[in-house]
């Protein structure tokens, strides 16, 4: 079990979570440290950023997409052997899918892990006693270890600050100004070798930023956690009736997926990757998974790669069993439009356009009932799709609210825009029968 163990909260999205989780992580791992990195919540280009970071894949924890018995078996065997375990919030501390259920909190609560926030307060001073107080006292089961402030520029204003953490009985970890050099890469880099590159140059620079601006030994010393063996929960039982060969599409236009997805595809047997883009057929597999990604930025390639295109199709009409997510969704469309309505053609399992004309941001937690199993996950994209008004199942949101998205599927093919996360099923393919 790791040594040392936090999460990073704020007030609010945007805030500079991110940021400081990634500067923390570089600078833990460029002192020799062993680091797990965690992300509370679905977000799954975080902890691509994490990854690169701390050069450990970032696992995602989430308590509306998979129960409090997974979350602490996940944390369990993820922290053995690491020095330190990190997890970064989601949105406000508090804020969760059902009040405060879901949210960072939460799942500190569950761990039983120390939080640090981080603030920024802008055009205040003395007045951050009052907020701080009530993250302090509005939960008596979690624990704030101290205050990182963001974006405060001057040692008089921090001195103000010091003076509220000091009176309401939470330790100031710190000042952090403001750096124009510290604005993380936008989230629409794909994840090519330049992009790879460019974050991870971004790490490294938020990484000596907080070496020089925090006190890293004491934020170590205060959240030291008391060495015992680690309790696993029982890890959830993978069917193994017949060995499943998957394979999964991962180059620079597909590449979201939740690490312990893969995982579990492990389990069940082999997992082989492959690029829509770059390879010539599908590998011999027996369940394709197509990930969400950035398939938008690379519609001529993925158009052009023809061989490809018609090896999915064929694998598809021959009654192949194949789950395509958001992106993954968008390539099995009949074609997708770019931003000036180019349009390219794709597999064409489904009779529809994928645009990224108009774009609007569509997120939220979804859920539905297939074939006696419930199944949850998450949407976030801001493409569209039109032309085909089927759709074989109703999903709702985390309250049990019908939603407009449609989940697709032609014989063995599925698709939708969620992001489902299987990783606490017993069987996945139970979804095809």
């Amino acid at each position: 079990m790791a040594r040392y163990q936090f999460l990073i909260g704020a007030s609010s999205s945007g805030s500079g979570k991110t940021t400081l989780t990634i500067g923390l992580l570089r600078a833990f791992k460029n002192r020799g440290l062993q680091v797990q990195p965690f992300k509370c919540g679905p977000d799954y280009i975080d902890t691509k950023f994490h990854e690169l970071a701390a050069g450990k894949p970032s696992i995602n924890l989430d308590l509306f997409l998979s129960s409090q018995e997974h979350v602490k078996q996940l944390y369990s065997t993820y922290t053995s052997g690491c020095d330190i375990a990190l997890t970064e919030g989601v949105m406000g501390l508090f804020d969760g899918f059902d009040k405060w259920q879901g949210s960072g909190a939460h799942i500190a609560e569950v761990l039983d892990i120390p939080i640090i926030l981080v603030l920024t307060p802008k055009s205040m001073a003395y007045s951050v006693a009052p907020i701080l107080y009530g993250f302090k006292n509005f939960h008596k089961n979690i624990s704030i270890a101290g205050v990182i402030f963001n974006m405060v520029n001057s040692d008089s204003h921090y001195r103000f600050l010091q003076d509220a953490c000091n009176d309401v009985g939470i330790p100031a970890l710190g000042r952090l100004p403001k750096n124009n050099d510290l604005e993380i890469p936008s989230r629409h880099l794909g994840l090519s070798i330049d992009s790879n590159l460019l974050l991870d140059e971004f790490a490294e620079k938020a990484g000596n930023f907080m070496e020089q601006h925090l006190p890293i030994d004491e934020i170590l010393e205060m959240t030291r956690k008391s060495l015992t063996s680690p309790v696993l929960s029982k890890e959830n039982a993978v069917s193994h009736r017949k060995v499943l060969k998957s394979a999964v599409a991962t180059d620079e236009a597909f590449a979201f997926y939740y690490h312990e997805n893969i995982e579990y595809l492990k389990k069940r047997g082999t997992v082989t990757f492959f690029s829509p883009m770059h390879d010539q057929e599908l590998p011999d597999a027996d369940f394709i998974y197509l990930p969400g990604g950035y398939p938008e930025l690379y519609p001529d390639k993925l158009s052009e790669n023809t061989s490809m295109l018609e090896s999915i199709r064929r694998y598809v009409e021959q009654g192949g069993r194949l789950l395509a997510e958001c992106g993954g969704m968008m390539y099995l469309s009949s074609c997708i439009a770019d931003k000036t309505g180019k349009e390219y053609p794709m597999v064409n399992i489904f009779k529809q356009k994928a645009s990224m004309e108009a774009m609007k941001l569509t997120l939220g937690y979804r859920q539905f009932t297939s074939n006696g199993i419930c199944v949850k996950g998450h949407e976030f994209h801001y493409s569209s799709v039109s032309g085909n008004e089927e759709s074989f199942i109703t999903q709702y949101n985390a309250k049990g609210i019908p939603v407009d998205t449609k989940l697709l599927r032609y014989k063995n093919a599925i698709a939708g825009y969620t992001h489902i996360y299987w990783a606490e099923m017993d069987d996945l393919m139970r979804l095809f029968h």
